[in-house]
């Protein structure tokens, strides 16, 4: 498989995974991702809905992405655009059919599912740097042309601003929410190490990166 051929296929698979990941996540009723949460609470804010809102948002983040470094907007945006929503949905429907009421370990189940994968998807996409949505490129401009600190710590400090700004204004936060926002950053840096650069670019030029990383 040449290189092109794995990026589109890792950046593919790594949105829909994250569409089915949304799914899972929203049939667990223990809290939404940061994101949703942040918009949720400023929709609250302004009386509005979530829909309303998410397109203000992501259009204001996507134009000043697209202003400090565009290279993040890429094929992968807008798969993302077009696809996580119809996936989630889907994904959604399928576990209302198989655990119509879900007991609290099922749920629990599907947390830890849900936000292993999430973070699983991230990393596929980022790797495959073909664009990200425009809520990841805060974390990776953040990381890559500022240098402010390592991904995973600029992952959990937007993901940690979100939780906040939505707790004020009084959106749905749970403890998925708050492992989404402490723990997805190291985790997706662990995919990036093991999983994702090995398979894009081989294991042992893949290792010499991510120790010059540390």
């Amino acid at each position: 498989m040449s290189l092109k051929t794995k990026r589109i296929f890792m950046a593919f698979i790594g949105v829909i995974i994250t569409g089915f990941c949304v799914g899972t996540i929203q049939k667990t009723t223990l809290g939404t991702d940061p994101f949703t949460c942040f918009v949720t609470g400023i929709a609250n804010l302004f009386g509005s809905t979530y829909s309303t809102f998410y397109l203000i948002v992501m259009a204001i983040i996507l134009i000043g992405v697209f202003i400090v470094e565009k290279h993040y907007i890429g094929v992968a945006t807008v798969i993302n655009l077009l696809f996580t929503g119809a996936a989630a949905d889907f994904m959604r429907g399928l576990w209302d059919m198989a655990f119509p009421q879900p007991s609290m370990a099922v749920r629990a189940g599907l947390l830890f599912l849900g936000v292993l994968g999430s973070c699983f998807s991230a990393s596929l996409y980022f790797t495959a740097d073909l664009g990200v949505s425009g809520y990841d490129a805060i974390s990776l401009i953040a990381a890559n042309k500022y240098k402010l600190l390592p991904f995973r710590f600029c992952r959990v400090a937007s993901d940690s601003v979100c939780v906040i700004v939505g707790f004020l204004f009084h959106a749905n936060v749970g403890i998925g929410t708050v492992i989404t926002a402490l723990f997805m950053g190291p985790v997706i840096q662990w995919f990036n190490t093991h999983v994702s650069e090995p398979f894009l670019h081989g294991a042992a030029k893949s290792g010499a990166a991510g120790k010059n990383q540390g």
